[in-house]
């Protein structure tokens, strides 16, 4: 993860930390359809004249019970690079008193907030317009003053005004701006939303001024018009140079790795089913041309044919032929004696039958 993430996080675990809570319901408003007026505008005078102001103090106005018309609350600022901090601010500026706040935004002029606090990043008419198209504002003060006054507060019937309790120092020995306001009891607190502020923008900035220069310089924009000398112009075009074929030679380093594991993995597959195949070849083969295969079996099958077909059976000899004829005439003679014994033992059977008394 790289540093600049690692403090985006950082920076959003922080507010996460500093959660303001939330209301839980936010009560319709015009405002939120269409852009805030303008303080002094015949729509503002309007909407002054739709009121009878009666005074409302802090009490009545946090338990709701200050009549119809909305409590009008006043919050000011720079307002420069609009960020979440300021929005966050003015939520709970439109929705600190029930049941429903009109929120006048005072901005400072560039004039004034060069004067009094230094250089801004954007002219007014862009920190007006940002602003005005704010859901939570009702209405925009611009060319607002650096401390308001008690005629400030009546020209625009203003009932409070909101801000961070932290003392706002100012030029010519003020410990704060919003002292008397605080005396008076017009004064209520919201919190900061710590981690984020306009400081910390701009800091960012500069510690990447490279990193931004050569963005823009890849957007079309000119070295004259981001104030950038040539010699740093021909720096950063060679940064960026190196920059593109580092990161072309990471891609072509983890493609290279990746083939490398496909090839390794596709070799062992192959390997595998070659393996397999060998034993299956092997086999066969054994079965066929082996000591107790079909072609052997087969071989002496044949040859034993051949053989008896080629050496028919030898003729007998003398001996042999004496020997078998020898062997016939003991075979007759010992048939013929037992039939004269079978005869002899007949008539002795029928004598003894006749000499019976």
């Amino acid at each position: 993860m790289s540093s600049s993430a690692m403090a985006t996080r950082r920076k959003r675990k922080t507010v996460e930390e500093n959660e303001v809570p939330r209301p839980a319901k936010v009560p319709h408003r015009s405002s939120c359809c269409r852009p805030a007026i303008t303080a002094g505008s015949a729509e503002s005078e309007a909407e002054k004249a739709r009121w009878d102001f009666y005074p409302i103090d802090l009490e009545s106005a946090r338990s709701g019970n200050h009549g119809p018309r909305p409590v009008r609350v006043y919050a000011d600022g720079i307002f420069d690079l609009f960020h979440a901090g300021h929005a966050r601010m003015l939520e709970q500026a439109k929705n600190i008193f029930p049941p429903e706040v009109y929120l006048i935004v005072g901005v400072c002029s560039d004039k004034l907030t060069h004067c009094m606090k230094g250089q801004t990043v954007m002219n007014e008419w862009e920190r007006y317009e940002g602003l005005r198209n704010c859901r939570y504002v009702d209405e925009v003060v611009e060319d607002a003053p650096w401390i308001v006054t008690p005629d400030f507060l009546e020209l625009h019937k203003i009932d409070f005004v909101a801000h961070d309790d932290i003392p706002y120092g100012a030029k010519g020995g003020i410990d704060d701006v919003y002292k008397d306001i605080k005396a008076a009891g017009k004064f209520v607190a919201t919190q900061r939303t710590e981690g984020v502020s306009t400081s910390d923008i701009i800091a960012r900035l500069v510690k990447n001024y490279d990193q931004f220069v050569r963005r823009n310089l890849a957007r079309g924009y000119t070295a004259k018009e981001l104030n950038v000398s040539f010699f740093n112009k021909t720096k950063i075009n060679m940064q960026e140079k190196f920059d593109q074929t580092k990161k072309k030679m990471k891609d072509v380093k983890t493609m290279s790795k990746d083939l490398m594991n496909k090839g390794r993995d596709k070799s062992f597959e192959i390997i595998n089913r070659w393996d397999e195949r060998s034993r299956e070849i092997i086999g066969s083969f054994l079965d066929l041309f082996g000591s107790e295969g079909a072609l052997n079996r087969a071989l002496i099958d044949g040859r034993t044919i051949i053989q008896r077909a080629i050496s028919p059976p030898s003729s007998p000899t003398r001996a042999s032929s004496a020997a078998s004829y020898g062997s016939d005439e003991n075979d007759g003679e010992e048939e013929q004696d037992e039939v004269v014994n079978h005869r002899d033992s007949i008539q002795v059977d029928e004598y003894s039958d006749d000499d019976l008394p």
